[in-house]
């Protein structure tokens, strides 16, 4: 755990955690399921995090792949199977729309943690990291590109999600390169050390993927109607 971070810190990114949690299960017709599935994760990446598991960089791949790859896979096969595709048809589109504003809480958090010398500034709005537009511009997006529950504007949603998931993936690929693995590209001087930690390792491991999920269903359901 990173101590001597200050208290607002910490307590805007739980917060931040516990909004996408509920927005997420808000968009499922399927909330128990849903709902249990992200406490047990959250609860198994928190543990391993607080213990100190993902600080061992040392090995290839990194142990941190354990906080990352079981979700890649669970969103993978939520894509491509039967059942899958069912469920994701069923989430509500408006609702996952909203779900991005999360992302301004994030940058936020990353920009004060770079602050503490916890994540490089590379990672910040002061840097290569412009996803905050995402978060900003879901007010906009959301009115107009919605009636009701209808999608009235198709192609600004499509082009928002394509442009916002290239954004999430910028960041993500800079996060990955500046973190001290033995393939570190970036950030020398200041790796990117905070996800390693609890609570902040829930941010590659869950917010990410929520918000990666969300792109992709939006894409998918926006390209086949």
């Amino acid at each position: 755990m990173l101590y001597e971070l200050p208290v607002h810190i910490i307590v805007t990114f739980l917060v931040t955690v516990i909004l996408t949690g509920l927005l997420f299960i808000n968009a499922s017709n399927k909330k128990t399921t849903v709902a249990t599935i992200v406490i047990i994760w959250l609860a198994i990446t928190g543990l391993l995090a607080y213990n100190n598991f993902f600080t061992d960089t040392a090995d290839l791949p990194p142990k941190f792949t354990l906080a990352v790859a079981p979700a890649i896979f669970l969103i993978i096969a939520l894509l491509i199977s039967r059942k899958g595709q069912t469920f994701t048809d069923e989430l509500d589109l408006r609702k996952l729309t909203l779900l991005h504003i999360v992302r301004v809480p994030v940058e936020i958090t990353l920009y004060w943690l770079a602050t503490e010398k916890a994540v490089p500034e590379l990672m910040t709005f002061a840097g290569r990291n412009f996803d905050i537009v995402s978060g900003i511009t879901v007010p906009i997006i959301y009115v107009s590109c919605f009636n009701g529950s209808l999608v009235k504007n198709r192609g600004l949603l499509l082009t928002w999600n394509f442009i916002c998931l290239g954004l999430l993936l910028n960041i993500v690929i800079n996060a990955v390169l500046s973190a001290p693995f033995i393939f570190q590209q970036f950030a020398p001087d200041q790796p990117n050390i905070a996800v390693l930690y609890f609570p902040f390792v829930w941010l590659p491991s869950f917010i990410v993927m929520v918000v990666l999920l969300s792109h992709l269903v939006a894409i998918r359901r926006l390209l086949k109607r």
